[in-house]
Formats: C-alpha cells, sequence, structure tokens
C-alpha cells in the first residue's frame, strides 16, 4: 500500500513511518525538513506526493507544547486548519484519490469535562483547544465530498521513548521531586505509541469513519498517574506542583495540564480494535523498560 503521511517527522509520525516501512508499506513523508518538502500555511502539497496514495496521514501542525502567547497560538491554529484546507485542496486536483483520510485531531475538543465520560458522540467543549479541533475536523470533513473516507484521530497523552508528553514529564521524577499537578482530580486520557500506531493502521484497514478516540479504555487521575510513573520509575511522588504555580509559569497552556477529560475509545472497541495496553501501569512499564 502508498501511504503518504504529513507531519512524518514528528514524535508520531516517526513511529508511524517506521512501523509502515517494516511492513513493507511504501511512504512518502510531508514535512518541512525531510521526504518531500511541503509548507502547510503556505501552499498545498506536491502533487506527486498524493497521486499514488492510497491511504492519507495527516499529522503535520505546530506543537500545542509551548507558551501561548498570541503569536503562538495563531501558528498553532492556522497550520492545522490553513494547514488541512491546503491539503483537501490538493487532493480535490487528482483524478485519482486515496480511499482513506486519517486526520490528526485531539481530546482537547471536549474541553474541561470533570468526571463526566466522554465518547465520541459527546459535544465539544468550549475554549480555544476545543475550538481549534471543531474548525480542524471542519476542514477534514471536506474530504467526505470527493469521495474519501474521512477519520478524525482524537488523540490522547501519547506515552512513547523519545518523545510526546511523558518526555517533558519524566525530569522531575527522576530527580525526585515529582508529584500530582494542581489537584491531582483531573482525568487523564493518555494511550501507548504503539496502540495509536496500531489504531492508525486499523482505521486505514476498517470501515471507520468520524471521529475516533485515540486513547486507552483505562483513563486514570493525575494522582493515579504520577502514583504509577513514579512506581515504575522507582522513584517517590510527594511533591505536587500547585496549580497557580503551573499557570504562572505556562501560562494559558497549563489549561491543559489541569483541565479533566475522562475519555473512553467506544469507536475503536466497537470496531473490534484489541490494544497492546489498555493498563497505564503495563504501558508505562514497557516505555521505561522496566
Amino acid at each position: 500500500m502508498n501511504i503518504t503521511i504529513t507531519g512524518g517527522t514528528g514524535f508520531i509520525g516517526r513511529k508511524l513511518e517506521e512501523r509502515l516501512s517494516a511492513d513493507a508499506h511504501k511512504v512518502i513523508v510531508l514535512s518541512r525538513s525531510r521526504g518531500m518538502r511541503w509548507e502547510p500555511m503556505k501552499e498545498e502539497p506536491p502533487a506527486e506526493s498524493l497521486s499514488s496514495a492510497d491511504a492519507i496521514v495527516h499529522l503535520a501542525g505546530e506543537s500545542v507544547g509551548q507558551r501561548w502567547t498570541p503569536e503562538a497560538k495563531a501558528a498553532i491554529r492556522e497550520s492545522r486548519v490553513q494547514g488541512t484546507r491546503r491539503l483537501i485542496q490538493g487532493l480535490s486536483t487528482l483524478s485519482r484519490r486515496p480511499a482513506v483520510l486519517v486526520s490528526g485531531s485531539a481530546i482537547g475538543i471536549y474541553g474541561d469535562r470533570g468526571d463526566e465520560t466522554l465518547t465520541e458522540s459527546s459535544t465539544p467543549g468550549s475554549g480555544f483547544l476545543p475550538e481549534l479541533c471543531t474548525a480542524w475536523e471542519r476542514e477534514a470533513d471536506l474530504a467526505e465530498a470527493l469521495g474519501i473516507r474521512v477519520v478524525k484521530l482524537r488523540t490522547g497523552i501519547v506515552l512513547g521513548k523519545g518523545g510526546g508528553a511523558l518526555e517533558k514529564m519524566l525530569p522531575p521524577f527522576k530527580a525526585f521531586v515529582g508529584g500530582r499537578l494542581g489537584s491531582g482530580r483531573q482525568w487523564m486520557s493518555w494511550i501507548h505509541i504503539d496502540d495509536l500506531v496500531g489504531l492508525i493502521r486499523f482505521a486505514i484497514d476498517q470501515p471507520l469513519s468520524g471521529p475516533v478516540n485515540g486513547t486507552a479504555p483505562n483513563p486514570v487521575t493525575n494522582a493515579q498517574f504520577t502514583r504509577e510513573l513514579a512506581s515504575a520509575l522507582g522513584r517517590p511522588a510527594i511533591f505536587p506542583a500547585p496549580a497557580l504555580a503551573l499557570k504562572t509559569l505556562m501560562g494559558e497552556m497549563a489549561g491543559v495540564l489541569l483541565e479533566s477529560q475522562k475519555v473512553l475509545p467506544k469507536a475503536a472497541l466497537n470496531a473490534g480494535y484489541r490494544f497492546r495496553f489498555p493498563e497505564l501501569g503495563p504501558a508505562l512499564r514497557d516505555v521505561l523498560g522496566g
């Protein structure tokens, strides 16, 4: 199968490319630095990167993991909304189009929801990330009019070696000063990188469409997460980070860490996807080599 990955140099894109190439798929990477060059906010992708594709996996976008200045928020939004729009425009010019588009999104679409159990049928929340994700998904939906099956993958906190959220969480725990964030009662919806890659491949091969939550079936509270992480590292988890300190340090972006999202992957489970790492403890031990 010929598969084109946008944002293929990112944490998820690299792992996906490795797995697809190992399974003898032909992979084209679109990025600003490697493979075929694409500037998502300036131009449509090169036609040759799309014309032979059987599937597109669209992961390109400015990192959310930074301080949200007005300039950063504009770049985060435009890279996703305008980038997806230009991708669809490029696909619309083809005489032969891919069968499926797996377009990145995020569980940030649900906003801060406390203890509410969230599935793909739950309504979007309010605020920067929910509004961003809603606009992002709306652009991806335009591919349906081109006869392309669209899967909107709403990814949670991705756990894996060499990148992602976990890499930023590890230093304080390794230095024996890790602990819960804020109250610790907020829900964290996570997924092992192997399952996220597996779910992308599953979405390409199976007749899934619409939103699909890219999270493991057992979300945990932040307090539970920090206890499991500390245990996997053989470290204590006794130094909480107060919400005010996080907001002072990180600004508005601290909301990503403090908001509560208890998300279940109902669409994936109903379609028959079997998670390799449904529980947090084994997932962390696998990632950390314990």
